[in-house]
C-alpha cells in the first residue's frame, strides 16, 4: 500500500463531503476529487485512477443506489479497485452486490453513524485498502440472522398480495380482488419488497425480483 492512499469521495449532501474531506485530509490520505454525484464519481475515477473509492450508496442523478452501481462499474473496470459505501440504513442486498463486484476483495459496506467512532472508521479505510473487506457489525448481524425461508418474515395478507403479483396483477387489480383500497396494497408492496432486500432500483424490475423470490421459495404457488 502506497504511504499516502489517495482517495475520490463522492457524497451529495455538501457538508458530510467536506466533513469527510476534513477528516481524511487530517489522516494522511490525498482527496483528488471530491464529488456530488455519481456520474461525476465515474469520471473522476477514471481521470484520477485513485486507490480508494469513498461512496454514498443513494446519489443524484437517481438518488437511489446510484452510488452502489457506479462503484461496481467501476471494479468491473477495476476489479481491484478498493470501493468504500456509505449507506443511510441497513440493507443486505446492498452488502452482497458489492461483494459480488470485481474479485470480492477490498470492499467496505458501513452505515454512515460509523463515520462518528473516527479512529475505526479510518482504520477500516486502510484496512480495505491493503485489500482486506469490511461489513459493518449491524449488517452481519441481519445476515447471520436472517430465516432460511426468505418469505418467513412476511405477513399473511402479504403473502396473498405476492401471490396475486406473480399472477401478473396490477395494483388496482390485487386491491379488487381483496377488497382493499389500491393505496393499502401500495403499501403491502413496499413491505414486501423491504422484506425480501431488494435495493431501490426500477420499480418494475424490484416487482419481478419479488416474484422471482417467491416463485424460488414456494415452486407451487401455494
Amino acid at each position: 500500500m502506497p504511504s499516502v492512499t489517495r482517495v475520490v469521495v463522492a457524497e451529495d449532501e455538501v457538508l458530510l463531503r467536506e466533513g469527510l474531506v476534513a477528516l481524511l485530509t487530517r489522516f494522511d490520505f490525498a482527496v483528488c476529487a471530491a464529488v456530488g454525484s455519481a456520474s461525476e464519481l465515474l469520471e473522476a475515477a477514471r481521470v484520477h485512477q485513485p486507490d480508494l473509492v469513498l461512496t454514498d450508496i443513494r446519489m443524484p442523478p437517481g438518488r437511489r443506489d446510484d452510488g452502489l452501481r457506479a462503484a461496481v462499474e467501476l471494479r468491473t473496470e477495476r476489479p481491484q479497485l478498493p470501493v468504500v459505501v456509505l449507506s443511510q440504513y441497513v440493507q443486505t442486498g446492498y452488502a452482497a452486490a458489492l461483494l459480488d463486484s470485481g474479485d470480492g476483495q477490498r470492499v467496505g459496506y458501513l452505515l454512515k453513524d460509523r463515520v462518528a467512532e473516527v479512529t475505526e472508521f479510518v482504520d477500516t479505510l486502510r484496512r480495505v485498502t491493503a485489500g482486506g473487506t469490511a461489513i459493518d457489525p449491524d449488517v452481519v448481524r441481519q445476515l447471520l440472522h436472517r430465516p432460511r425461508d426468505p418469505l418467513a418474515a412476511l405477513s399473511a395478507r402479504e403473502r396473498e398480495v405476492l401471490a396475486l403479483l406473480a399472477e401478473g396483477r396490477s395494483n388496482a387489480s390485487i386491491a379488487a380482488r381483496l377488497y382493499v383500497t389500491e393505496a393499502a396494497v401500495g403499501k403491502h408492496v413496499g413491505n414486501i419488497l423491504l422484506k425480501l432486500d431488494l435495493p431501490p432500483s426500477d420499480d418494475t424490475n424490484r416487482r419481478v425480483l419479488a416474484v422471482l423470490t417467491y416463485l424460488r421459495a414456494d415452486p407451487g404457488g401455494a
